[in-house]
Protein backbone atom coordinates (compact mmCIF):
# COMPACT_ATOMS: atom_id res chain seq x y z
CA UNK A 1 0.00 0.00 0.00
CA UNK A 2 2.58 2.28 0.99
CA UNK A 3 4.45 2.33 -2.53
CA UNK A 4 0.82 3.34 -4.44
CA UNK A 5 1.16 6.24 -1.92
CA UNK A 6 4.60 7.22 -2.66
CA UNK A 7 3.70 7.06 -6.36
CA UNK A 8 0.52 9.60 -5.87
CA UNK A 9 3.14 12.05 -3.24
CA UNK A 10 6.03 11.91 -6.02
CA UNK A 11 3.30 12.39 -8.80
CA UNK A 12 1.85 15.34 -6.82
CA UNK A 13 5.26 17.02 -6.07
CA UNK A 14 5.89 17.26 -9.48
CA UNK A 15 2.77 18.98 -10.49
CA UNK A 16 3.59 21.12 -8.44
CA UNK A 17 6.78 21.97 -9.44
CA UNK A 18 5.87 22.26 -13.16
CA UNK A 19 2.97 24.72 -11.84
CA UNK A 20 4.93 26.85 -9.86
CA UNK A 21 7.61 26.85 -12.98
CA UNK A 22 4.58 27.52 -15.59
CA UNK A 23 3.57 30.67 -13.32
CA UNK A 24 7.00 31.64 -12.18
CA UNK A 25 7.51 32.20 -16.02
CA UNK A 26 4.38 33.75 -16.81
CA UNK A 27 5.35 36.13 -14.06
CA UNK A 28 8.50 36.91 -15.75
CA UNK A 29 6.41 37.42 -19.25
CA UNK A 30 4.21 39.78 -17.72
CA UNK A 31 5.76 41.92 -14.98
CA UNK A 32 7.93 44.85 -16.35
CA UNK A 33 9.22 43.57 -19.85
CA UNK A 34 12.00 45.91 -21.43
CA UNK A 35 10.41 47.17 -24.35
CA UNK A 36 12.65 48.06 -28.08
CA UNK A 37 10.56 49.87 -30.68
CA UNK A 38 12.42 49.98 -33.80
CA UNK A 39 10.86 52.72 -36.10
CA UNK A 40 11.52 53.24 -39.35
CA UNK A 41 11.56 55.66 -41.97
CA UNK A 42 9.19 56.81 -45.01
CA UNK A 43 9.11 52.65 -45.01
CA UNK A 44 6.54 51.46 -47.00
CA UNK A 45 3.80 48.33 -46.89
CA UNK A 46 4.85 46.86 -49.57
CA UNK A 47 9.08 46.95 -48.41
CA UNK A 48 9.33 43.61 -46.28
CA UNK A 49 9.12 40.07 -46.87
CA UNK A 50 6.01 39.28 -44.52
CA UNK A 51 4.34 41.52 -46.21
CA UNK A 52 5.26 40.67 -49.64
CA UNK A 53 7.65 42.00 -51.01
CA UNK A 54 10.35 39.44 -53.47
CA UNK A 55 13.37 41.93 -54.12
CA UNK A 56 13.70 42.69 -50.46
CA UNK A 57 15.09 40.17 -47.89
CA UNK A 58 14.14 41.01 -44.49
CA UNK A 59 14.69 37.41 -42.40
CA UNK A 60 15.17 39.59 -39.06
CA UNK A 61 12.02 42.02 -39.21
CA UNK A 62 10.01 39.01 -40.55
CA UNK A 63 11.57 36.79 -37.57
CA UNK A 64 9.56 39.62 -35.41
CA UNK A 65 5.93 38.63 -37.30
CA UNK A 66 6.75 35.04 -37.29
CA UNK A 67 7.09 34.72 -33.51
CA UNK A 68 4.90 37.15 -32.66
CA UNK A 69 2.21 39.11 -34.42
CA UNK A 70 1.78 40.71 -37.73
CA UNK A 71 -0.43 43.68 -38.15
CA UNK A 72 -2.02 43.87 -41.28
CA UNK A 73 -4.47 47.26 -40.78
CA UNK A 74 -2.06 48.93 -38.38
CA UNK A 75 -2.46 53.22 -38.76
CA UNK A 76 0.60 55.56 -38.09
CA UNK A 77 -1.50 58.85 -36.96
CA UNK A 78 -0.27 61.04 -39.57
CA UNK A 79 1.37 60.51 -43.15
CA UNK A 80 4.51 62.58 -42.29
CA UNK A 81 7.25 62.42 -39.68
CA UNK A 82 6.50 64.74 -36.87
CA UNK A 83 2.74 64.40 -35.87
CA UNK A 84 3.05 60.86 -36.56
CA UNK A 85 5.95 60.67 -33.65
CA UNK A 86 4.09 63.14 -31.45
CA UNK A 87 1.25 61.25 -31.46
CA UNK A 88 3.06 57.64 -31.12
CA UNK A 89 5.30 59.13 -27.92
CA UNK A 90 2.01 60.56 -26.37
CA UNK A 91 -0.77 58.41 -27.29
CA UNK A 92 -3.16 61.28 -28.43
CA UNK A 93 -3.56 63.00 -31.65
CA UNK A 94 -1.40 65.65 -32.27
CA UNK A 95 -4.09 67.99 -33.41
CA UNK A 96 -4.73 68.22 -29.49
CA UNK A 97 -2.11 70.05 -28.85
CA UNK A 98 -1.68 71.57 -32.29
CA UNK A 99 1.48 69.72 -33.59
CA UNK A 100 0.22 69.61 -37.07
CA UNK A 101 2.93 70.23 -39.28
CA UNK A 102 6.96 69.00 -39.75
CA UNK A 103 9.21 70.88 -38.04
CA UNK A 104 12.25 72.27 -39.79
CA UNK A 105 16.00 73.38 -38.27
CA UNK A 106 14.75 77.07 -38.47
CA UNK A 107 11.40 75.89 -35.98
CA UNK A 108 11.64 78.27 -32.60
CA UNK A 109 8.39 75.41 -31.17
CA UNK A 110 8.53 71.62 -30.83
CA UNK A 111 6.12 68.99 -29.24
CA UNK A 112 5.14 70.39 -25.85
CA UNK A 113 6.92 70.11 -22.85
CA UNK A 114 3.54 69.77 -21.13
CA UNK A 115 3.15 66.47 -22.92
CA UNK A 116 3.25 63.64 -21.15
CA UNK A 117 5.24 60.86 -23.18
CA UNK A 118 5.81 57.27 -23.20
CA UNK A 119 9.36 57.83 -21.78
CA UNK A 120 8.20 60.09 -19.13
CA UNK A 121 5.49 57.05 -17.81
CA UNK A 122 8.14 54.09 -17.91
CA UNK A 123 10.80 56.27 -16.48
CA UNK A 124 8.36 57.54 -13.56
CA UNK A 125 8.20 53.68 -12.89
CA UNK A 126 11.77 52.67 -12.71
CA UNK A 127 12.68 52.24 -16.27
CA UNK A 128 15.78 53.65 -17.98
CA UNK A 129 14.61 55.38 -21.00
CA UNK A 130 16.70 55.96 -24.01
CA UNK A 131 16.40 57.08 -27.74
CA UNK A 132 18.99 56.52 -30.37
CA UNK A 133 17.92 57.93 -34.05
CA UNK A 134 15.77 60.72 -35.33
CA UNK A 135 13.81 62.75 -33.06
CA UNK A 136 12.07 65.53 -34.98
CA UNK A 137 10.00 67.43 -32.59
CA UNK A 138 12.07 70.00 -31.59
CA UNK A 139 15.72 70.93 -31.56
CA UNK A 140 15.30 73.66 -28.82
CA UNK A 141 16.59 72.50 -25.23
CA UNK A 142 13.05 72.66 -23.60
CA UNK A 143 11.92 69.92 -26.72
CA UNK A 144 14.70 67.44 -26.65
CA UNK A 145 14.52 64.15 -25.62
CA UNK A 146 16.16 64.71 -22.41
CA UNK A 147 13.28 67.41 -21.51
CA UNK A 148 10.86 64.91 -22.51
CA UNK A 149 11.36 61.51 -20.19
CA UNK A 150 14.65 60.31 -21.69
CA UNK A 151 17.76 59.39 -19.79
CA UNK A 152 19.88 59.12 -23.14
CA UNK A 153 19.79 60.82 -26.52
CA UNK A 154 21.84 59.81 -29.84
CA UNK A 155 21.10 60.77 -32.56
CA UNK A 156 19.58 63.47 -35.02
CA UNK A 157 17.23 65.99 -34.19
CA UNK A 158 15.28 66.29 -37.67
CA UNK A 159 14.96 64.38 -41.22
CA UNK A 160 18.74 63.51 -42.71
CA UNK A 161 17.97 65.75 -45.61
CA UNK A 162 17.27 68.72 -43.70
CA UNK A 163 20.53 71.55 -42.31
CA UNK A 164 22.09 70.81 -39.57
CA UNK A 165 21.97 66.90 -39.68
CA UNK A 166 24.36 66.53 -36.96
CA UNK A 167 24.63 64.13 -33.96
CA UNK A 168 23.14 64.86 -30.76
CA UNK A 169 24.64 63.24 -27.72
CA UNK A 170 22.63 64.68 -24.82
CA UNK A 171 21.37 68.06 -24.88
CA UNK A 172 24.90 68.71 -27.23
CA UNK A 173 25.79 68.45 -30.63
CA UNK A 174 29.34 66.42 -31.05
CA UNK A 175 29.68 65.90 -34.82
CA UNK A 176 28.43 68.21 -36.92
CA UNK A 177 29.21 66.34 -40.45
CA UNK A 178 28.06 62.98 -39.78
CA UNK A 179 28.71 59.99 -42.28
CA UNK A 180 25.75 59.16 -43.28
CA UNK A 181 26.78 56.06 -45.34
CA UNK A 182 27.45 54.84 -41.88
CA UNK A 183 24.36 56.23 -40.39
CA UNK A 184 22.54 53.07 -39.63
CA UNK A 185 25.80 50.83 -38.63
CA UNK A 186 26.52 53.70 -36.06
CA UNK A 187 22.83 53.46 -34.26
CA UNK A 188 22.88 50.27 -34.44
CA UNK A 189 26.12 50.14 -32.17
CA UNK A 190 24.65 52.41 -30.00
CA UNK A 191 21.49 50.59 -29.45
CA UNK A 192 23.82 47.31 -28.84
CA UNK A 193 25.51 49.30 -26.05
CA UNK A 194 22.48 50.82 -24.55
CA UNK A 195 21.23 47.54 -24.03
CA UNK A 196 24.94 46.23 -22.61
CA UNK A 197 24.79 48.88 -20.32
CA UNK A 198 21.12 48.18 -19.03
CA UNK A 199 20.93 44.72 -19.41
CA UNK A 200 20.19 44.37 -15.62
CA UNK A 201 17.42 47.18 -15.68
CA UNK A 202 14.38 47.29 -17.03
CA UNK A 203 14.79 49.56 -20.08
CA UNK A 204 12.82 50.58 -22.81
CA UNK A 205 14.89 51.70 -26.13
CA UNK A 206 13.16 53.59 -28.97
CA UNK A 207 15.55 53.30 -31.99
CA UNK A 208 14.45 56.08 -34.64
CA UNK A 209 16.15 54.91 -37.65
CA UNK A 210 16.43 58.05 -40.11
CA UNK A 211 15.88 55.68 -43.06
CA UNK A 212 15.33 55.08 -45.49
CA UNK A 213 14.09 58.60 -45.48
CA UNK A 214 16.01 60.82 -48.23
CA UNK A 215 19.03 60.66 -48.94
CA UNK A 216 19.32 56.93 -48.76
CA UNK A 217 23.18 55.39 -47.77
CA UNK A 218 23.85 52.35 -46.96
CA UNK A 219 27.36 50.81 -45.87
CA UNK A 220 29.66 49.25 -48.23
CA UNK A 221 28.87 46.21 -46.94
CA UNK A 222 25.19 46.01 -48.23
CA UNK A 223 25.50 48.28 -51.60
CA UNK A 224 24.24 46.04 -54.38
CA UNK A 225 23.09 43.10 -51.74
CA UNK A 226 19.27 43.73 -52.78
CA UNK A 227 17.03 42.78 -56.19
CA UNK A 228 15.75 46.74 -55.48
CA UNK A 229 18.70 49.09 -56.11
CA UNK A 230 19.56 51.63 -52.90
CA UNK A 231 16.78 51.65 -51.69
CA UNK A 232 16.10 47.47 -51.25
CA UNK A 233 20.02 48.09 -49.90
CA UNK A 234 19.17 50.77 -47.35
CA UNK A 235 16.48 48.10 -45.83
CA UNK A 236 18.55 45.05 -45.92
CA UNK A 237 20.99 46.81 -43.52
CA UNK A 238 18.31 47.69 -41.50
CA UNK A 239 17.63 44.46 -41.24
CA UNK A 240 20.70 43.81 -39.98
CA UNK A 241 20.22 46.00 -37.43
CA UNK A 242 17.05 44.21 -36.15
CA UNK A 243 19.11 41.03 -36.44
CA UNK A 244 21.94 42.58 -34.12
CA UNK A 245 19.65 43.79 -31.83
CA UNK A 246 17.95 40.24 -31.87
CA UNK A 247 20.86 38.34 -30.92
CA UNK A 248 22.18 40.53 -28.23
CA UNK A 249 18.73 39.90 -26.45
CA UNK A 250 19.37 36.20 -26.71
CA UNK A 251 23.03 36.95 -25.63
CA UNK A 252 21.94 38.18 -22.17
CA UNK A 253 18.67 35.56 -22.34
CA UNK A 254 16.99 38.99 -22.53
CA UNK A 255 14.79 37.96 -25.36
CA UNK A 256 12.02 36.28 -22.96
CA UNK A 257 11.25 39.32 -21.18
CA UNK A 258 11.51 41.86 -24.17
CA UNK A 259 8.78 43.64 -26.53
CA UNK A 260 9.97 44.21 -29.50
CA UNK A 261 8.14 46.30 -31.99
CA UNK A 262 8.68 47.10 -35.25
CA UNK A 263 6.93 49.84 -37.23
CA UNK A 264 7.30 53.01 -39.63
CA UNK A 265 6.30 56.66 -39.11
CA UNK A 266 4.37 56.80 -42.48
CA UNK A 267 3.72 55.62 -45.94
CA UNK A 268 6.54 56.30 -48.92
CA UNK A 269 8.09 58.56 -50.29
CA UNK A 270 6.39 57.54 -53.85
CA UNK A 271 7.96 61.01 -55.64
CA UNK A 272 11.31 60.12 -55.14
CA UNK A 273 11.31 57.31 -57.45
CA UNK A 274 13.18 54.59 -56.90
CA UNK A 275 14.69 55.99 -53.83
CA UNK A 276 11.20 55.79 -52.34
CA UNK A 277 9.72 52.69 -51.48
CA UNK A 278 6.68 50.56 -52.17
CA UNK A 279 3.19 50.96 -50.92
CA UNK A 280 2.18 47.64 -52.25
CA UNK A 281 -0.89 46.94 -52.59
CA UNK A 282 -2.32 50.08 -50.88
CA UNK A 283 -2.76 53.62 -53.03
CA UNK A 284 -0.31 56.63 -52.58
CA UNK A 285 1.78 57.03 -50.55
CA UNK A 286 3.35 59.34 -48.06
CA UNK A 287 1.49 63.02 -47.51
CA UNK A 288 -2.34 61.52 -48.43
CA UNK A 289 -4.86 60.14 -45.87
CA UNK A 290 -5.24 56.66 -48.52
CA UNK A 291 -4.14 53.57 -46.90
CA UNK A 292 -0.52 53.72 -48.56
CA UNK A 293 -0.13 57.07 -46.65
CA UNK A 294 -1.15 55.59 -43.26
CA UNK A 295 -1.62 52.18 -42.98
CA UNK A 296 2.33 51.19 -42.14
CA UNK A 297 3.69 47.23 -41.55
CA UNK A 298 4.05 46.80 -38.06
CA UNK A 299 5.50 43.78 -36.08
CA UNK A 300 5.38 42.66 -32.40
CA UNK A 301 7.25 39.77 -30.26
CA UNK A 302 6.95 38.61 -27.05
CA UNK A 303 7.97 35.18 -25.84
CA UNK A 304 5.43 33.83 -23.38
CA UNK A 305 3.03 36.74 -24.27
CA UNK A 306 2.20 37.44 -27.85
CA UNK A 307 1.44 33.94 -29.61
CA UNK A 308 3.93 33.20 -32.60
CA UNK A 309 2.72 33.43 -35.59
CA UNK A 310 -0.70 35.25 -34.86
CA UNK A 311 -2.23 37.74 -37.06
CA UNK A 312 -4.73 40.81 -36.90
CA UNK A 313 -6.81 42.61 -38.79
CA UNK A 314 -8.46 44.74 -36.51
CA UNK A 315 -7.71 48.49 -36.28
CA UNK A 316 -4.82 49.57 -34.59
CA UNK A 317 -2.93 52.67 -34.54
CA UNK A 318 0.35 53.56 -32.90
CA UNK A 319 -1.72 55.46 -30.08
CA UNK A 320 -2.62 52.76 -28.72
CA UNK A 321 1.27 51.73 -27.37
CA UNK A 322 0.97 53.95 -24.75
CA UNK A 323 -1.97 52.53 -23.39
CA UNK A 324 -0.94 49.47 -24.17
CA UNK A 325 2.59 49.63 -22.29
CA UNK A 326 1.61 51.17 -19.41
CA UNK A 327 -1.20 48.51 -18.99
CA UNK A 328 1.54 45.36 -19.82
CA UNK A 329 4.47 47.27 -17.38
CA UNK A 330 1.76 48.21 -14.67
CA UNK A 331 2.54 51.41 -14.62
CA UNK A 332 0.74 54.32 -13.72
CA UNK A 333 0.03 57.79 -14.60
CA UNK A 334 -2.62 60.61 -13.61
CA UNK A 335 -6.18 60.10 -15.08
CA UNK A 336 -6.16 63.77 -16.11
CA UNK A 337 -4.66 62.37 -19.30
CA UNK A 338 -6.89 62.12 -22.10
CA UNK A 339 -5.67 59.67 -24.58
CA UNK A 340 -6.66 58.71 -27.89
CA UNK A 341 -5.63 54.81 -27.79
CA UNK A 342 -6.64 51.95 -26.57
CA UNK A 343 -4.88 48.91 -24.25
CA UNK A 344 -4.26 46.33 -26.90
CA UNK A 345 -2.79 43.63 -24.38
CA UNK A 346 -5.43 41.61 -24.48
CA UNK A 347 -5.15 40.99 -28.45
CA UNK A 348 -1.56 40.94 -28.34
CA UNK A 349 -2.17 37.59 -25.92
CA UNK A 350 -4.45 36.36 -28.41
CA UNK A 351 -7.41 37.21 -25.54
CA UNK A 352 -9.47 40.18 -28.00
CA UNK A 353 -11.71 40.09 -31.08
CA UNK A 354 -13.08 43.77 -31.59
CA UNK A 355 -14.27 44.40 -34.96
CA UNK A 356 -15.41 47.80 -34.11
CA UNK A 357 -12.90 49.79 -33.53
CA UNK A 358 -12.45 53.20 -35.80
CA UNK A 359 -10.00 55.68 -36.69
CA UNK A 360 -9.70 59.66 -37.94
CA UNK A 361 -7.79 60.35 -40.62
CA UNK A 362 -6.34 63.87 -40.83
CA UNK A 363 -4.19 66.17 -43.02
CA UNK A 364 -2.20 68.37 -40.85
CA UNK A 365 -5.07 69.90 -39.03
CA UNK A 366 -8.12 68.94 -41.87
CA UNK A 367 -10.49 65.82 -40.93
CA UNK A 368 -10.14 64.12 -44.29
CA UNK A 369 -11.39 60.56 -43.53
CA UNK A 370 -12.81 58.12 -41.19
CA UNK A 371 -12.64 54.52 -40.73
CA UNK A 372 -15.18 51.87 -39.23
CA UNK A 373 -15.08 48.07 -39.40
CA UNK A 374 -14.30 47.44 -42.93
CA UNK A 375 -15.22 50.90 -44.35
CA UNK A 376 -13.70 53.64 -44.43
CA UNK A 377 -15.36 57.29 -46.05
CA UNK A 378 -13.20 60.59 -47.56
CA UNK A 379 -14.59 63.67 -47.75
CA UNK A 380 -14.56 65.66 -50.98
CA UNK A 381 -10.59 66.78 -52.27
CA UNK A 382 -10.24 69.54 -54.10
CA UNK A 383 -6.82 68.14 -55.82
CA UNK A 384 -3.06 68.99 -56.19
CA UNK A 385 -1.35 69.70 -58.80
CA UNK A 386 1.60 67.73 -57.93
CA UNK A 387 5.27 69.05 -57.31
CA UNK A 388 8.23 67.23 -56.55
CA UNK A 389 7.48 66.54 -53.00
CA UNK A 390 4.15 65.78 -53.23
CA UNK A 391 2.22 63.73 -56.02
CA UNK A 392 -0.91 65.19 -57.73
CA UNK A 393 -4.38 63.92 -57.08
CA UNK A 394 -6.94 64.73 -59.18
CA UNK A 395 -10.30 66.25 -57.12
CA UNK A 396 -12.87 63.80 -55.88
CA UNK A 397 -16.26 64.16 -53.94
CA UNK A 398 -17.09 61.42 -51.30
CA UNK A 399 -15.57 58.12 -51.66
CA UNK A 400 -16.48 55.20 -49.84
CA UNK A 401 -14.62 51.90 -49.38
CA UNK A 402 -14.83 48.34 -48.11
CA UNK A 403 -11.02 47.85 -47.23
CA UNK A 404 -11.72 43.87 -46.46
CA UNK A 405 -12.35 43.77 -50.24
CA UNK A 406 -10.61 46.91 -51.74
CA UNK A 407 -7.33 47.28 -49.59
CA UNK A 408 -6.00 49.78 -52.77
CA UNK A 409 -8.83 51.63 -52.59
CA UNK A 410 -9.86 51.11 -56.61
CA UNK A 411 -13.67 51.13 -56.22
CA UNK A 412 -15.54 53.71 -55.01
CA UNK A 413 -18.83 52.11 -53.91
CA UNK A 414 -20.45 55.75 -52.36
CA UNK A 415 -23.23 55.71 -55.16
CA UNK A 416 -24.53 52.42 -54.36
CA UNK A 417 -24.07 52.75 -50.33
CA UNK A 418 -25.03 56.18 -49.69
CA UNK A 419 -26.93 55.21 -46.61
CA UNK A 420 -24.00 53.08 -45.21
CA UNK A 421 -21.85 56.61 -46.38
CA UNK A 422 -24.13 58.72 -44.47
CA UNK A 423 -24.00 57.15 -41.43
CA UNK A 424 -19.64 56.93 -41.08
CA UNK A 425 -19.98 60.51 -41.95
CA UNK A 426 -22.28 61.17 -38.56
CA UNK A 427 -19.73 58.81 -36.99
CA UNK A 428 -17.22 60.73 -37.56
CA UNK A 429 -18.61 63.91 -37.24
CA UNK A 430 -19.29 62.85 -33.34
CA UNK A 431 -16.38 61.19 -32.89
CA UNK A 432 -14.48 64.14 -34.65
CA UNK A 433 -16.98 66.66 -32.05
CA UNK A 434 -16.08 64.39 -29.19
CA UNK A 435 -12.25 65.83 -28.99
CA UNK A 436 -13.19 69.19 -27.80
CA UNK A 437 -12.16 72.80 -29.07
CA UNK A 438 -9.37 72.43 -30.41
CA UNK A 439 -5.83 74.29 -30.60
CA UNK A 440 -4.46 76.39 -33.38
CA UNK A 441 -1.62 74.67 -35.02
CA UNK A 442 1.81 75.64 -33.27
CA UNK A 443 3.69 77.67 -35.86
CA UNK A 444 5.94 75.74 -37.59
CA UNK A 445 8.18 78.07 -39.54
CA UNK A 446 7.80 81.62 -40.85
CA UNK A 447 8.90 83.10 -44.09
CA UNK A 448 12.05 85.44 -44.46
CA UNK A 449 11.39 88.81 -45.19
CA UNK A 450 13.24 88.65 -48.94
CA UNK A 451 11.86 91.76 -50.60
CA UNK A 452 15.18 93.54 -51.18
CA UNK A 453 16.19 90.99 -53.45
CA UNK A 454 13.40 91.63 -55.59
CA UNK A 455 14.40 95.70 -55.38
CA UNK A 456 17.92 94.16 -56.70
CA UNK A 457 16.41 92.39 -59.15
CA UNK A 458 18.34 88.99 -58.09
CA UNK A 459 16.62 85.99 -58.01
CA UNK A 460 15.59 83.68 -55.23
Amino acid sequence: MKKPHLMYFTILVLFIIIFNGCVNNRKINKISPNIIFIFADDLGYGDLGIFGAKDINTPNIDFIGKNGIKFTDFYSVSSVCTPSRAGLLTGRMPQRFGLNGVLFPDSHTGMPSSEYTIAELLNDNGYTTGIIGKWHLGHKYEYLPLQQGFDSFFGIPYSNDMASTVYIRGNDVVDHFPNQSLMTNKLTKEAIGFIEKNKNNKFFLYLAHPMPHVPIYASEKFIGSSERGLYGDVIQEIDWSVGRIINKLKEYNLLNNTLVIFSSDNGPWLTMGEFGGSSGKLRNGKMYTFEGGMRVPTLAMYEGYIPAGTETNQIISQLDWFPTFASITDSEFSDKIILDGEDISDLLKGESNNNERDFLFFDYDKLEGYRLGNFKVKLPYAGWPGTWYKSPLDPHDTLLFDLSIDPGEKNNIFELNKKQALILIEKMKKKYSSMGDLPHSIVIRTDADESHLEYLNIKK
